[in-house]
């Protein structure tokens, strides 16, 4: 386990962060796994890295601080308070993300409570998340299982954690003699469907399947369709998720109509919402539905300004590596790979030509939604179907019994 470990910790210090010697270094991770964020420092030590910050969380503390603190109290917390994220994202450091998730930790906390602190810790590094959405930081998110989560995913397994590492170890090819190469090899596959969306420049999409589904939504001119590889504007390209089956663009916020069901839980600030239903007008979410969290869901949908429009729509074959394990993971880096998703909330720059180089403000006024928050919900079936139209109004199948049409998975 833990030579593979030490596998897992180098592809992502050097093929999805790329860090470089002497470069400073920022790990986010659950306490529980400790021992494995002393494999990624070991590594990065050996790789010339001098400047290691670790943030370490306690989910169960981050609970209690909820439920006895009052907001100020919680403002003043290193629990929320990011302000030390600017601090080396101004040293240009290379941002790990170490995500696990205990799905209904949090349903015992009021929904409005949650959500002012989640929307102020993300107000609170400002700076890095404007310094990220300029693609001058290079970061990425990755998971690591702990006990409580893998008993989740795993519930009938007498061995969850060893089972969770497993399939993480399986889905990330860190079993395969040259991880680095088959990492790479799937980004070039998914550059090469890109480019082939991108050459058609499609105006609209239009999305259904059996469970409902039936909803349209347009494109930006010059709209670009882009991969988990991000290139800085050092020249550098990154993994800023990992894995990343996924081919993603930012839509026109204010053109969304219809309505998209979930296929798979979305487990939102450690709240589980499932079986739910999002009904658009003009873009803007109108109508709401779960059986599930649905309280949660209001909040999510009403988190921060913007956050009922639409900043994403991603494509992931319903054939792929996480949704072939047949597991839903309750983690939405695994699970929005597993199936082809939309976002709530903040677009992406790079999503429109010279759209990093771009103000906020001017990138609203072309159409990209501009919010404090983004979340990805999943909502791609074995029977989706997406139809693409282009501006010289021809119809191109995109999507057929939920995966890419033959034209673009070749």
């Amino acid at each position: 386990m833990e030579k593979l470990q030490r596998k897992y910790a180098e592809v992502l210090l050097k093929t999805c962060l790329k860090i470089e010697k002497c470069q400073p270094l920022f790990i986010t991770y659950d306490i529980e796994r400790r021992d494995f964020v002393r494999i990624v420092a070991e590594v990065a030590y050996e790789l010339g890295v001098k400047d290691i910050y670790l943030e370490a969380n306690d989910p169960l503390i981050k609970h209690d601080s909820l439920k006895y603190l009052s907001i100020g109290d919680l403002k003043k917390s290193s629990l929320w308070n990011k302000e030390i994220w600017n601090v080396y994202a101004k040293k240009n450091a290379a941002f790990l993300m170490l995500v696990s998730q205990t799905p209904n930790l949090m349903k015992d906390i009021d929904e409005k409570k949650l959500n002012d602190i989640a929307m102020y810790a993300l107000k609170s590094k400002k700076e890095f998340n404007d310094l990220r959405a300029k693609s001058k930081l290079a970061w990425c998110i990755a998971a690591v299982p702990t006990k409580e989560w893998a008993k989740e995913v795993y519930p009938d397994s007498l061995e969850p954690l060893k089972k969770l590492w497993q399939a993480i170890f399986r889905i990330c090819s860190i079993n395969k003699d040259n991880p680095e190469k088959e990492v790479l090899n799937k980004i070039k596959k998914n550059e090469k469907i890109a480019k082939k969306l991108n050459e058609y420049n499609f105006k609209t999409l239009h999305y259904q399947n059996n469970l409902g589904t039936d909803f349209t939504i347009e494109l930006p001119e010059n709209h670009v369709w882009a991969t988990g590889s991000e290139k800085l504007t050092s020249g550098k390209d990154v993994l800023v998720n990992f894995p990343s089956l996924e081919v993603f663009t930012s839509p026109k916020y204010d053109t969304a109509e219809g309505i998209v069901y979930s296929s798979k839980p979305l487990c939102y600030q450690d709240v589980l919402i499932d079986e739910f239903s999002l009904t658009f007008k003009k873009g803007k979410v109108v109508k709401v539905a779960a059986k599930k969290g649905l309280k949660t869901l209001k909040t999510l949908v009403s988190s921060c300004k913007n956050s009922d429009y639409l900043g994403e729509v991603a494509l992931v074959p319903f054939d792929s590596e996480i949704s072939n394990e047949k597991t839903i993971f309750y983690e939405t880096l695994y699970d929005e790979n597993a199936s082809c998703h939309l976002a709530l909330g903040d677009s992406f720059p790079e999503c429109i030509k010279n759209g990093v180089k771009m103000s906020k403000e001017d990138l609203y006024k072309k159409g990209l939604n501009h919010s404090d928050n983004h979340v990805d919900f999943m909502v791609g079936t074995k029977d989706l179907k997406i139809i693409g139209t282009t501006y010289d109004d021809k119809e191109v199948i995109i999507f057929e019994n939920g995966n890419f049409a033959k034209e673009f998975d070749r």
